[in-house]
């Protein structure tokens, strides 16, 4: 049986992620008792290239709470730790509330929803309404 890894983002430096979802998600990891990783910023992470990012996508199945599944596996890409698509499951604590990430996050279930192949026009972000 494979056991699945939490990784937790807690959006330290871009602060996109509402932060009354990511307190209650981490507030509900750590009631749980499942083990977890915990990161202060997966961008940053990312941006110096964090060698823990690579032992994480090479580790196997993998949910991920940060932001958009496609935003996530460029930062991995970017890093040079490719997640695997079939084994990585994001959950987006911008768009959704702490309790549907937690019942994804603790469901024995993995929905694999990284996107496939190269940046397309459907992974550019959205135009921010006025």
């Amino acid at each position: 049986m494979t056991t699945t890894r939490i990784l937790f983002c807690n959006c330290t430096y871009a602060q996109v992620v509402p932060k009354e979802v990511k307190e209650a998600v981490l507030k509900k990891l750590c009631e749980s008792g499942v083990a977890f990783d915990a990161a202060a910023d997966l961008c940053e992470m990312s941006a110096r290239r964090d060698p823990s990012l690579k032992r994480l996508a090479d580790g196997g199945t993998l949910k991920i709470a940060a932001c958009y599944p496609r935003a996530v596996k460029w930062l991995f890409h970017a890093a040079k730790a490719d997640l695997p698509l079939d084994a990585t499951e994001v959950l987006n604590m911008r768009v959704q509330n702490a309790d549907e990430v937690c019942a994804a996050l603790f469901s024995a279930e993995l929905k694999p929803n990284l996107p496939p192949g190269k940046a397309n026009a459907t992974d550019a972000p959205t135009p921010a309404l006025a």
